[in-house]
């Protein structure tokens, strides 16, 4: 990705919650990762918010198959997420669901905090969480979730209108994505 799509999306993301457009946005719902991702980077991608049509892959692990994603994101929204297990088992599965062609972890971060903070009156506070323990714990969920699980139950705070933590949890999240970190 390059420096002026992370820039300008890093600008989106701060402009979501700035505005308060964040707190109109459902919850648990592809539409809603949707509207999330269309913010981000509206105007950057000409694919933004479309569920994508292309098989994709990272590394070795294939995301979820495009001739079937459109029925398994239903199933994905039908999952509860009364509990921090549920949630997460939901943020799981979405992430194997892989939905858009790019983009999809800072969307999904961003969809997991709305979930958390409606639900539980809590967010991750992404600032500290290390990026390789997150990407490790990440890759082996399909299997397992519970490296995942205590990785974020361990950052979970109920300081959920601190902007400062908000936005430094956002730069976070693309430094996860490899966008060094500050943009110009």
């Amino acid at each position: 990705m390059g420096k002026n799509i992370d820039k300008k999306s890093l600008e989106n993301a701060y402009q979501l919650f700035e505005t308060g457009y964040i707190d109109g946005i459902e919850i648990g719902t592809t539409k809603s990762l949707q509207q999330i991702h269309d913010y981000l980077f509206g105007s950057l991608y000409d694919f933004v918010g479309q569920i994508r049509i292309k098989n994709i892959s990272k590394g070795n692990f294939h995301f979820a198959n495009a001739l079937y994603l459109k029925e398994i994101l239903v199933k994905i929204e039908q999952m509860p997420e009364n509990t921090f297990e549920e949630i997460v088992a939901k943020y799981v599965e979405m992430n194997i669901a892989h939905p858009f062609l790019e983009g999809n972890g800072r969307a999904m971060r961003i969809w997991l905090d709305l979930i958390l903070k409606i639900k539980l009156k809590k967010v991750v506070n992404w600032q500290f969480v290390d990026k390789h323990l997150y990407l490790q714990a990440m890759e082996r969920s399909p299997v397992n979730d519970l490296e995942l699980r205590t990785l974020l139950k361990e950052n979970l705070t109920k300081d959920i209108h601190n902007r400062e933590m908000i936005f430094k949890g956002i730069e976070q999240s693309y430094y996860y994505e490899g966008c060094e970190l500050p943009l110009p």
